[in-house]
Order: structure tokens, then C-alpha cells, then sequence
């Protein structure tokens, strides 16, 4: 039985006891092509004003009032769901240089230690970094990287403390815990070390469009501002980042683009030679590149292979005219990876929505797939360092397993769990859940995927809550993982689903060229015709159906709500890219210009007016709304805390219903919400009450 129940002494706010926020009007006009805009709230993207703080203060304010009936069972939540998370925990070792590396986490502490044993996993241990004392003094705290020099002696690494990703590299002695004082600021945080021990090569990132845009050379124990520009990436459609090749013979600059990329590499033994170009770039020609031996392995959409290729060339002719095949394009199988091992080629691959993991030995005597019995479930390789073993490291999981590490031997088939993780609670039994995939038809007739997972028992009589999840860009793909955290929505009664809408990569390179450019109106509306098929056979009805998405995925529910509001009941979008046309008009504001090719460029007339029929902030009309939840963080630089504010300023405008209507602004992080392991998860706990609220469960 469910542990659904309604506290009938649970005290909500007299919504007319409580004003809600009102933005000023200050209407500013924007004329393109033959269309006029007025945007009344254009001055909230003035961050340093202390009225655009002041209201953000206020929305705060008011979501706090509203919503302090919940604040109590936000606390039971965010308990529930910490005390399902193993708090002593660390990884699974693995081996590379000389050294063992684990990342542990410690009880009641919020951030991770990252340790080394020499030689062996029992050595004593060897602290790199204890992140609980490094976050100490910040609101906000994030070591996004950490490399170690060859010779094992130094560790370079980058915090952010604002959420605003721009890193700082720091670089540690190892043998004396010395941190120098040569600090680099406005990086990316990519960065490799040279096999001279000596030299770094790392990304700076442009402090106000955020763009990766250059690579410099670092040498130890010198000024940063003396560094050496070796690359500089004009193309402001373009990223650029640096890396090391697994076999540790060659540094390797990558530019990139949504639909091209480019490489170029020196010899890591070689710092200061110039680097070389791999080949060309060619305008939606992608390529990515593996180096073994003499040859480099090439990923790549050549010759019309919309769900990639692999081939090869020598790495003294590494132009487009040497390249061969060694796998063939095939339309039912998307390449997504390739690990490469001494014996054996490794495929990560997708076919039918389902990760597969093919296992090649490179004489061709043998090539067989990994067996997954389910029909939603998550697998890839991981942390495949060494190339001299037989050892495949991968991760599976489902909507109803847990995640697992497992060590397979490629030789003789056999396989070792190295770590499943544990769900703290004597009472969870995966057996008492169920995930099954079905499949929507859109109103194109094309068949839309949806994976679902719920508790044993229900029945489908239309009374069930629901939460449809749902993202849809870049081809991003949202695979059925699994997870602690929405066990307290399943106990509660509700179904989980994810609508694996066009836009994605889950049927291939062809479904995310169908949910993009002039083709992203398909997003949204298979995200619709998800929720009606879901409607119609009877897992929920509209009174019970609820809708999340975050940044692109925040687009997609703004946009879904201007289409069809009257099958949600609430909707909760996080960090939403909602002001689409006014932010892709707008060069300086950060990523705009690297992102024509997924969303087009409203300069050109055509996708302007494509972009003005789906744009939610555009498309904000006097109708009913669902309850909606909107957050964002001041410091966001992904999407400004401004297109969220905006949205809801307008909304609170033009919406005819009386509807919660809630924006929640941290103002202390950016687009990925709160740092720290556990902190997140009050994140979680209040979108969780909202949703509760809705469906008058308070315990």
C-alpha cells in the first residue's frame, strides 16, 4: 500500500492574504524585419541594480510564505532521502602511473577527498585534496579537475567558488604540500600536462561571453600573464580545449562547433614544438580522434554517415585521403564511443533507444555484444586507462537497479561487481518496483519512446500521479538510470516517466536532426503527445500530471504549457532557457553564438519567425496555467537568471487562472544549483513538497 495520506490539520495560505510580487513596466522596443516587440521587463537582466535584486528578493520572499505550510515535511524529505545515501562512501580504484586513485566521501561531510596509494590499493594513503576544507570559507565550492604530472609530483587543479564557470588553476607539490603561488584565472578548466613535467597547456575562457577561445602554454614556477598563447580560435561559433591522448604521447587541441570540428597535437615529449593540424575543418564534417600505436581511430560523419563511422589513419598522414574504414556506417546503429585496449577494440554503441557494448578483438577471431536483458537501462564504459589488459570497466544500471561498477574479462567472459551502490533502507526490495518502455504516437504518426518506472499494484483507473520528465536538445540523450532520490516519489504513488522526445540522440543522429533548427517545434510537440498517450491509457489523467524540465529542457516546458496547459496540473521548470529570441539576438551575452546550429540564427529572417512561434517569453498569452515552480540562480551563465524573472514577471501579467505561480532565486549559485553532496538535495526536497502539495500529501 502506498504512503499516500492527507493531513487535514496542514495550514496553507489564504492566497489572498498574501500579494504576490509585481515587476515594473518599463517597455523597451525591438523592431526586426517587419515585427515589433515590446518587452516590459528587459531591465531585469540589469544585475547590479538594486531593483531588479529587490525583486528577486521579493519573488523569494513570497515563495517562502507560500509555501511555509511545507517547510516542515521539506526537512522529513530532505532527511528521508540523505538517510537512503551511504554517507561513508568512495569509488572504485583505478590503477594509472604507479598509483591507486579512489575519491572518498566522509560521514556528515558535504564534500569529497581524493586520495592515492602507491602501488598498491592497501598502501597508506595519500590525501591530494580534502574538498570539505577547501569549501570552507565559500557559499559556493566546485574542484572541477585535477591533473597529475607525469613524474607524480605535481597536481594541477580548478575551483570555481562563484558558480559562474570560470575556474582558477592552482598547481600543488605533492611531496611538500606546497600550493604555488602561480595562479591562473578565466580558465575553462582544461588542461594537461607536457611530458617535461614543467609545462601546462591549458583553456582560457572569455570572461564575458564565456566562450573557450584560446589555448596557452604555462610554465612552472612562472607569472601567469607571461604564458605563451599557442592557439587562438577566432570563429566565435567555435570552442577550443586541450587534452592529453590515452596513450600519453601527444597533447591534442580540439575546436568545435555543434555540427564541425577540427584537431591539431604535438608530441607530449615536445612542448614548445608547433602543434599540427589532424585535418581541416569542413563546415558539418565531425570527426574525434583515439591515438594507438601508429595509427589514430577516427569517429566521424564523412560521407553522409549520419550515425558515424569508424576509421583509421597512419599518424604521419593523418589528412582526409588516408582515412580507411574499420566499422561502416549503419543506419540502425549509432556509434557513441570507442575504447581501445592492447587485443581488443571496444564499441560503445546505441541501437533501438538501448546502449550496446560491442567487444572486437582486432585480429577478428572474436566480436560479441555485452547481454543487458531489459528494455530501460543505462550502461557505458568507464575509466579504461590502460591499454596493456583485458579488463573492460562498465557501469549498468535501470529505472530499477541500482548503479553498479563492473570488471569484465574480454577474454574469458567472466565479470567481477567491483561496487553496486546500496539504497540505506531495510525496507527497499528493487523487485517491488516495475519500469517498462511503451511507445506515443505523435500527431506525424512518428512513435515516440517513453520509459517509465512505478511501484507494484497500481492500476491504471487514471488516479495516479505522474511526473514526465523530458529534455530534447543537443542531442542530449536522457537514458532510464537509476535513482535514491525518487524512491520517496515512487513510495509516495508516483509514476516516473521519461519522454525521449526528437531533439535527443536515443533513435540515432536522424532524432536529434529532427528536434532542432526548423524541426524544434517537434520537441514540444512529442512531449505533448506523450502526455496525451499517457493520459489515455489510464497511468494518470490531467488533474495528476506533472511536468519537469531543466534549461533546454526549461524551454521545452515553457513551451509545452503555451501549447497545452490544460494537461498538467503542475510544472516545474529549472534554470529555463525561456527568452529565446531576445538572448539568441544578443551576441554578448555568453553562448549565444556557438549555439546558431542547434537553434538557428535569428538574423536571418526566416528562423526569426520560426523562433517567435515556440519562444515561451514570446508566446506568453492571457489563458490559464498550470501551478508552475520556476528556479534559477543569480550567478547562472548557461541562461541568465533574467529569462526565468522575465518569464514569471509576464506571466504574473497575462495569466487568467489563480494558480501557484512561484520563482525561487538562490542568489548565491549559477546553473547547476547548490555545491556540496548533500545540499543539493534541499534543492530537491522543495520541488519534491511542491509537487506534494499539489497532490495534498504531506507525509
Amino acid at each position: 500500500m502506498f504512503a499516500v495520506s492527507c493531513n487535514n490539520n496542514m495550514k496553507t495560505p489564504l492566497k489572498n492574504s498574501i500579494i504576490s510580487p509585481k515587476a515594473d513596466k518599463n517597455p523597451i522596443s525591438f523592431k526586426k524585419f517587419d515585427d515589433l516587440r515590446i518587452d516590459n521587463y528587459y531591465w531585469l537582466n540589469e544585475r547590479e541594480n538594486p531593483e531588479v535584486i529587490d525583486y528577486l528578493e521579493r519573488e523569494n520572499d513570497y515563495y517562502e510564505k507560500m509555501t511555509a505550510h511545507t517547510k516542515d515535511f521539506q526537512k522529513e524529505l530532505f532527511k528521508e532521502i540523505k538517510s537512503k545515501i551511504k554517507e561513508e562512501d568512495e569509488s572504485v580504484p583505478y590503477f594509472i602511473n604507479g598509483y591507486w586513485y579512489v575519491t572518498k566521501y566522509k560521514k556528515n561531510k558535504d564534500y569529497p577527498l581524493y586520495i592515492r596509494n602507491k602501488d598498491s590499493v592497501n598502501a597508506k594513503e595519500e590525501i591530494l585534496f580534502d574538498c570539505n576544507v577547501l569549501a570552507k570559507d565559500h557559499e559556493y565550492f566546485n574542484l572541477s579537475n585535477i591533473q597529475i604530472s607525469p613524474n607524480n609530483k605535481y597536481a594541477a587543479f580548478s575551483i570555481d567558488t562563484v558558480s559562474r564557470r570560470l575556474y582558477t588553476i592552482k598547481i600543488k607539490n605533492l611531496e611538500t604540500g606546497e600550493i604555488y603561488d602561480d595562479e591562473i584565472n578565466n580558465s575553462s578548466g582544461s588542461f594537461v600536462w607536457a611530458n617535461d613535467n614543467s609545462t601546462l597547456f591549458y583553456t582560457n575562457r572569455d570572461s564575458k561571453t564565456l566562450r573557450n577561445d584560446k589555448i596557452f602554454k604555462h610554465k612552472l614556477g612562472t607569472r601567469s600573464v607571461d604564458d605563451q598563447l599557442v592557439y587562438n580560435e577566432k570563429d566565435n561559433t567555435f570552442y577550443t580545449s586541450v587534452s592529453r591522448s590515452k596513450s600519453n604521447k601527444l597533447i591534442i587541441i580540439s575546436s568545435y562547433s555543434i555540427l564541425t570540428s577540427e584537431f591539431q597535437f604535438i608530441d607530449a615529449d615536445n612542448p614548445d614544438n608547433e602543434f599540427q593540424l589532424f585535418s581541416k575543418r569542413v563546415r558539418g564534417v565531425e570527426y574525434s580522434i583515439n591515438h594507438f600505436e601508429d595509427y589514430f581511430y577516427i569517429i566521424t560523419n564523412r560521407d553522409n554517415s549520419k550515425n558515424y563511422k569508424l576509421m583509421k589513419t597512419p599518424i604521419k598522414n593523418t589528412e582526409y585521403n588516408n582515412w580507411e574504414n574499420v566499422i561502416e556506417h549503419r543506419d540502425d546503429v549509432l556509434i557513441e564511443g570507442i575504447d581501445i585496449f592492447k587485443n581488443y577494440l571496444v564499441v560503445s554503441e546505441r541501437s533501438n533507444g538501448l546502449n550496446k557494448i560491442n567487444i572486437k578483438r582486432w585480429d577478428e577471431s572474436e566480436n560479441y555484444y555485452l547481454n543487458f536483458n531489459s528494455d530501460t537501462y543505462t550502461s557505458y564504459t568507464t575509466s579504461n586507462i590502460d591499454f596493456n589488459t583485458n579488463i573492460l570497466r562498465y557501469v549498468y544500471n535501470s529505472m530499477t537497479d541500482p548503479y553498479s561498477v563492473i570488471d569484465f574479462d574480454m577474454e574469458t567472459k567472466e565479470k567481477i561487481v567491483r561496487k553496486e551502490h546500496k539504497v540505506i533502507d531495510d525496507k527497499f526490495n528493487k523487485e517491488n518496483y516495475v519500469s517498462e518502455r511503451i511507445w506515443a504516437k505523435a500527431k506525424d504518426g512518428t512513435k515516440i519512446p517513453i520509459s517509465l518506472v512505478y511501484k507494484k499494484g497500481i492500476k491504471k483507473d487514471g488516479n495516479n500521479p505522474l511526473l514526465l520528465y523530458g529534455y530534447g536538445s543537443y542531442g542530449n540523450t536522457i537514458d532510464p538510470s537509476f535513482s535514491i532520490s525518487r524512491l520517496s516519489l515512487l513510495d509516495r504513488g508516483f509514476i516516473y516517466a521519461i519522454s525521449h522526445v526528437r531533439g535527443s540522440e536515443y533513435l540515432g543522429r536522424e532524432w536529434y536532426e529532427d528536434g532542432k533548427l526548423f524541426n524544434k517545434m517537434n520537441t514540444f510537440t512529442d512531449f505533448v503527445d506523450c502526455t496525451k498517450h499517457l493520459i489515455s491509457e489510464g497511468f494518470t489523467s490531467s488533474k495528476h500530471t506533472y511536468a519537469y524540465g531543466g534549461s533546454a529542457g526549461g524551454l521545452l516546458m515553457g513551451a509545452v504549457i503555451n501549447l497545452a496547459p490544460e494537461l498538467y496540473n503542475g510544472v516545474i521548470a529549472a534554470v529555463p532557457f525561456v527568452d529565446v529570441v531576445t538572448t539568441m539576438l544578443d551576441e554578448t551575452i555568453p553562448l549565444t553564438t556557438s549555439e546558431y546550429d542547434e537553434w538557428g540564427n535569428p538574423n536571418n529572417k526566416n528562423y526569426y519567425k520560426y523562433m517567435m512561434t515556440y519562444s515561451p517569453y514570446d508566446n506568453v498569452k492571457k489563458i490559464n496555467y498550470p501551478n508552475l515552480l520556476v528556479t534559477t540562480g543569480l550567478h547562472d551563465s548557461q541562461v541568465q537568471y533574467w529569462e526565468p524573472a522575465k518569464w514569471v514577471a509576464k506571466l504574473r501579467e497575462l495569466k487568467t487562472d489563480e494558480n501557484n505561480l512561484f520563482l525561487n532565486t538562490n542568489m548565491e549559485t549559477g546553473h547547476g544549483g547548490s555545491s556540496g553532496r548533500f545540499e543539493s538535495l534541499k534543492d530537491l526536497a522543495k520541488e519534491y513538497a511542491f509537487l506534494f502539495d499539489l497532490e495534498n500529501i504531506y507525509n
